[in-house]
């Protein structure tokens, strides 16, 4: 391995826990688009019961949204009996007459998919906040295998819910719990169930080896507070979506009472940045400009895009953001793009095309009003009223080669947002860094980096590179390129929020390179972005 010792005029101190830089999904994984269906939670908590699941598997199918593409009949918290003698899971007898095998067998018979909900403790959410108290002892822990063969081979589910408010009450470690019901699952011989992390916060890089999704937030609400929230908390999450899994920003509350604009936001930015589509309104009676949008067709073609890419942030001008990803072929002439006001005051944006990487002529589609806007060169303005936004589609002459690459795009592999650890590596606030965000608590080990996956050059060659770090004290960096490593010393750009720019010589090779930054035995410098240029 090539090794350069350079030095330039620049983070932290403390333990990191354990991780890898393994790949955000396995390998062998099979792809699936983000999950589209109806879940019991949001409006019924756990008042729910067999007649009221089959009317709503029943509106599915009458108000077209089964011909839109939602399939999945989830059933939450609330269908508990008990366990008997031998610890084995019942049904609630009055809720479910007939047993949760005729539910399934009846959400079956309709073409569509049957989901089921547990818990990764000993005690559900609604045992703890929802007084349902067959929800004491119902959860999975000490029974994994058993509970796994109840709702997979016994009744028959297609998906699970797997909450965690008993684990988190008795401080179990998610990754182990997970892992055990997962692998408890897969026994039962369905390799094709699809399941979803409950942990309210992003868990880690791990969730997507063995689930479908993984929630990155608390509970949603149906109000703009929550919506607003819940696109915050997602927005420098790109990096771990992909190829079959997926984050998970919650249900969607369309249709219980949100104002049109609200909606539009709401639906646009989960579609956009590929979240599960779970309809949590009582779908026998959704307000008609509701269930259009629920059913807009050009919206669901980006959240079930093949690529099955996240959007992330191209552009920050204060609380107006815009979002953009590839959709249908990988460095493509078109792609998705979201023009984003989280305020609640009107504003403007404009973006230059190359920020988007696309170039010559350029097509402009809005996927919520099904209409074509213009064509434009150069850049594009638009006014967005407060709360807002315009999805669209750009279809350019051109797609450019990068040359900036945000901190804030990049995969780190010890990243978690489960709070278990004060100075974990993480994307923070920066108001003087591009974008307003840096990632902090860089290096103290090896695997503890930033790590770019997808550095696109054209034709490779020799290109001049421009680091912009931030510290207040004396740093050492090491960056990876496709390899070949150099290391930087007293690295000090003033203060932990003020970047300066190292720059060095670097070669990539056509197509796709991996560049990393870290330091294996101390902390090194907040990174805030780093750009290209071909010499």
């Amino acid at each position: 391995m090539k090794k350069i010792i350079l030095y330039a005029i620049l983070c932290c101190g403390v333990f990191i826990t354990s991780c890898t830089s393994e790949k955000t999904v396995s390998d062998d994984k099979a792809f699936l688009p983000p999950l589209m269906g109806w879940s019991s939670w949001n409006t019924y908590f756990v008042d729910i019961s067999e007649e009221l699941i089959k009317k709503q598997a029943d509106a599915m199918v009458a108000t077209g949204l089964k011909d839109a593409g939602y399939q999945y009949i989830n059933i939450d918290d609330g269908f508990f009996g008990f366990r008997d003698k031998d610890g084995k899971m019942t049904y609630n007898a009055e809720r479910f007459p007939n047993g949760m095998r005729v539910v399934s067998d009846y959400i079956h018979s309709l073409g569509l998919k049957a989901g089921i909900y547990s818990e990764g403790g000993d005690n559900t959410c609604g045992s703890m906040y929802n007084a349902e108290k067959s929800g004491v002892g119902a959860g999975f822990y000490g029974h994994d295998q058993q509970d796994a063969d109840v709702y997979f081979k016994d009744w028959n589910f297609d998906f699970i819910k797997i909450d965690y408010c008993g684990g988190k009450e008795l401080g179990l470690p998610e990754r182990e719990r997970y892992e055990s019901i997962v692998k408890a699952i897969r026994n039962t011989g369905r390799t094709d169930a699809s399941i979803n992390i409950c942990r309210w916060a992003y868990p880690g890089h791990w969730a997507a080896n063995i689930a479908r999704s993984w929630r990155i937030s608390s509970d949603i609400q149906p109000r703009w507070r929550s919506v607003k929230y819940i696109i915050g908390k997602n927005m420098y999450l790109s990096a771990y979506a992909g190829n079959g899994g997926y984050n998970d920003m919650d249900m969607l509350e369309i249709g219980r009472g949100m104002p049109l604009n609200e909606e539009e936001v709401h639906f646009g930015m989960w579609c956009i940045m590929s979240s599960p589509l779970l309809i949590g309104c009582d779908m026998t009676s959704i307000p008609d400009y509701s269930l259009e949008l629920l059913k807009n067709k050009e919206l669901i073609a980006i959240n079930q895009d093949v690529l099955g890419l996240q959007a992330y942030v191209a552009q920050r001008n204060g609380d107006a953001y815009v979002l953009v990803k590839d959709i249908e072929t990988k460095r493509g002439t078109k792609r998705a793009v979201a023009f984003y006001n989280s305020s609640d005051s009107a504003c403007d944006i404009t973006v230059p095309f190359k920020t988007l990487e696309l170039g010559g002529k350029v097509q402009v589609r809005d996927l919520i009003k099904h209409k074509d806007i213009g064509t434009f060169e150069g850049e594009m303005s638009h006014t967005l009223p407060g709360r807002s936004v315009l999805i669209c589609t750009m279809q350019a002459e051109l797609r450019l080669e990068p040359e900036v690459y945000e901190a804030e795009w990049a995969f780190l592999p010890c990243f978690d947002d489960l709070g278990h650890n004060p100075r974990i590596i993480r994307y923070s606030q920066a108001p003087d860094c591009s974008g307003g965000v840096k990632v902090a608590y860089v290096g103290a080990k090896k695997e503890n980096r930033v790590v770019w996956r997808e550095v696109y050059s054209e034709k490779g060659g020799e290109y001049e590179m421009a680091v912009s770090y931030c510290s207040a004290k004396d740093k050492k960096l090491q960056i990876s390129v496709n390899g070949t490593e150099y290391s930087f010393e007293k690295l000090n750009s003033g203060d932990w929020n003020k970047p300066a720019v190292l720059k060095l010589t670097v070669n990539l090779k056509p197509g796709y390179n991996e560049i990393s930054m870290g330091c294996d035995y101390s902390w090194g410098p907040d990174i805030d972005k780093f750009e290209l240029r071909k010499k």
